[in-house]
C-alpha cells in the first residue's frame, strides 16, 4: 500500500517541477512570483498558482505573463524521478526490474507492452549508465535516451 502512494507522490513532485520550470512554457503568475527560487515548495506553489487561476493559459494565448509559445516544450519529470531515487534506480537496473525502473519507464512515456524491452536494455547497459560513482541523474537520463534511440523498439519514445 505504501509503495503506490510513494510512487504517486514522486510522480506528482516530478510533474510539479516540470510545470513550474523554465524548460516548458514556464510562464504565468506562479513562475513570475517565484522566479529564481528553487526547491519543492517554490515549485509546488508556483504550479498551484498557475493551475488554480488559469493565468498561464491566458498568457500563452495573449503573449503575456512571461509566456513564449515559440519555445520547445521539454518534460523533465524523468530527471526528477532519477535524481530523487538514484540508489534505488541503480539497484533496479542491476536486477533488470523494480518499482523505480517501472516508474522511470512510465514517466518517459514507454507503453506497457514495451516496458520489458526498456528494462532489458537498461539492465544490459548498466555499466554504460553507471560508468563511475560520480555519475549524475542528468547523465543517467541522457544515457537512457541515447540507449532508447539506438533500440528499434524504444526509438519511438525519444
Amino acid at each position: 500500500m505504501m509503495r503506490p502512494i510513494l510512487t504517486g507522490l514522486v510522480m506528482l513532485t516530478a510533474s510539479s517541477f516540470a510545470m513550474a520550470s523554465d524548460t516548458g512554457p514556464g510562464c504565468g503568475w506562479g513562475s513570475m512570483l517565484f522566479k529564481g527560487q528553487s526547491g519543492v515548495a517554490s515549485h509546488v506553489v508556483a504550479a498551484t498558482t498557475n493551475g488554480t487561476s488559469g493565468n498561464n493559459t491566458f498568457g500563452m494565448t495573449s503573449g503575456t505573463n512571461g509566456c513564449d509559445t515559440s519555445r520547445t516544450i521539454n518534460y523533465t519529470g524523468s530527471n526528477a524521478v532519477v535524481f530523487h531515487n538514484m540508489d534505488r534506480l541503480s539497484n533496479d537496473i542491476a536486477k533488470g526490474d523494480g518499482e523505480v525502473l517501472s516508474t522511470v519507464a512510465s514517466v518517459m512515456g514507454v507503453e506497457a507492452r514495451d516496458v520489458p524491452t526498456f528494462k532489458r536494455v537498461m539492465h544490459d547497459n548498466f555499466n554504460t549508465l553507471y560508468p563511475n560513482s560520480d555519475v549524475t541523474s542528468e547523465q543517467i537520463v541522457q544515457t537512457m535516451v541515447s540507449l532508447m534511440a539506438n533500440d528499434e523498439t524504444l526509438a519511438k519514445y525519444v
